[in-house]
Parts: C-alpha cells; structure tokens; sequence
C-alpha cells in the first residue's frame, strides 16, 4: 500500500525504469554494463516505492495517550521553551525520521486543531538543533479534551523538499489518523505539558501510529 502523496513520482518512476531498461537492453552491447545499469535503475525503483509505502497501523483511541506521529527514533526528549504559540515551558520528543523510514505523519491525539501554520526557512540537518525553529515546518496544535491542547511540528530535513499538511483549523481529527507527510528526510517535534508522564526513551525506535511516548 503506498501513500497518495507518491502516486505521481511513482508513476514517472515507472515510466523512466522501463524506458532506461529498454534502452539498456538495446543499446548497450557489452551484456555486463547493460545488466548492471538495469539493476541499478531497478535498485532506485524499489527505494522510491519503499519510501512511499503507507502500512496499515492499529491505533488504539485513548484521550489520556500520546501516540508518535511518525515512524522513527527518539533524538530529543528534555524541557524547552516554546516561542511560537505556548510562549511557556513544554516537554519536547523529537523523532528523527530516516529516508528509510515510513514518512507518514499521523495525528498523536484525538481533538480540534486550533493552529496551523507553515513555515519557510532552511534545510538543515534534521537532527540539527536549530531545525525545529530555522528549517521549512508546519506547527499545529490539537486542543484533547482530556489532555488540553499538544503541539506537534513537521520539520524538514537536508534533503526533505516538501511537507504535506493535512489538519486544517478547526478540523475534527481522530487519533492515528494520516495527517501529511514529508518527503525524503525529516523530523517530528511534538510539545507536551510537563506534568505528563514520558513513556519514551532516548534512542528508541517508535511506530507512528501505535507507539504510546506519554501519557497522564
């Protein structure tokens, strides 16, 4: 199952891999180089459809629960100041997600969007401290009526060149849900209040969708 925001790129994708291992077969005469340029393009072919891949996941519903929106590992978790719509003390858990990982992002709570935004900026290393106020983002924020509103933000990496955002204000979202997606690279921020308990480790590899990273 592939994601709908691949179907165009998978679709050129096929269409070049034909094109070039016909033209390999045909026009190469020493067999060695033409079957090699014909793995290689099957090579690529298969990494566009990995990262576009979209599997199913079972979200078990729970107002007391953050689920991690993204597939990935556990890079930051540590109390921060949040500038842009809390203007207060938050827990942050970022999940760094590798071009190998499943770029889909999913919505940690059930609730109301309260706040959407897209920002430019830069293409620094997703890992990179400074990439959660300095790089191309989106924020949003969710308002649970168990929890209270959690911020979550969709980061772009060094080689990530588009975030797709799905939560539009005042739209009714449900837990797990698809909510974007960002391609080739990437990173999730996700704000908590600090009196909720931190489920997550550092280094950990979590499942969007189904990982549980905190809880009241």
């Amino acid at each position: 199952m592939f994601h709908k925001e691949g179907f165009k790129i998978i679709s050129i994708a096929s269409m070049l891999t034909v094109a070039l291992i016909l033209l390999a077969d045909n026009f190469i005469a020493t067999v060695i180089i033409s079957k090699a340029v014909e793995i290689i393009t099957l090579i690529c072919f298969l990494l566009v459809l990995q990262f576009f891949r979209n599997p199913n996941r079972h979200t078990l519903i729970n107002d007391s629960q953050i689920i991690a929106p993204a597939d990935g590992k556990v890079v930051v978790i540590e109390e921060v100041s949040e500038p842009e719509y809390f203007k207060d003390k938050r827990r942050q858990i970022s999940i760094f997600m590798s071009p190998l990982n499943v770029h889909v992002t999913r919505f940690p709570v059930s609730g109301i969007v309260r706040y959407s935004k897209y920002h430019p900026g830069k293409y620094l290393v997703a890992w990179h401290p400074k990439s959660s106020t300095e790089n191309e983002r989106t924020t949003i924020v969710v308002e649970n009526k168990t929890m209270g509103a959690i911020l979550y933000r969709q980061i772009a990496g060094a080689a990530a060149r588009r975030i797709v955002n799905y939560a539009k204000v005042n739209k009714q979202i449900t837990q797990g849900e698809d909510a974007g997606f960002i391609k080739f690279g990437s990173r999730i921020d996700v704000f908590l209040p600090l009196d909720m308990k931190i489920n997550a480790s550092l280094n950990d590899k979590v499942v969007g969708g189904e990982t549980i990273i905190a809880h009241i």
